[in-house]
């Protein structure tokens, strides 16, 4: 059974940087698309970015686009998002998705606090 386990959550100041990592087991994770999301208290989750399989493709939700980067490290089975020049409305609880149809896998959540 695939799992995903997120880190690197946290309180920052507006200006500040963080870089969450999403740690993949027991599937094959070079095979599958990697996705970040975010989700705020009562909202739906938004799909923030997006990277193929083999990092030739990405994909950024308008309000992140030059503050975010999405990577993806097939020999660690990790998926990364900078995120740089963060801003209060970037507060929200992150996840990340691997996907490859008709399989999907879910983590479990990392929180992002922007305040000063």
């Amino acid at each position: 059974q695939g799992k995903l386990v997120e880190s690197g959550g946290g309180s920052v100041q507006p200006g500040g940087s963080l870089r969450l990592s999403c740690v993949a087991s027991g599937f094959s994770f070079s095979h599958y698309d990697m996705r970040w999301y975010r989700q705020a208290p009562g909202k739906e989750r938004v799909r923030i970015a997006t990277i193929s399989s083999a990092s030739i493709i990405y994909n950024y939700e308008d309000s992140v686009t030059d503050r975010f980067t999405i990577s993806k490290d097939n020999a660690k089975n990790t998926a990364y998002l900078q995120m740089n020049s963060l801003k209060p409305k970037d507060a929200d609880v992150y996840y990340c998705q691997a996907s490859r149809s008709p399989y999907e896998y879910w983590g479990q959540g990392t929180q992002v606090t922007v305040s000063s």
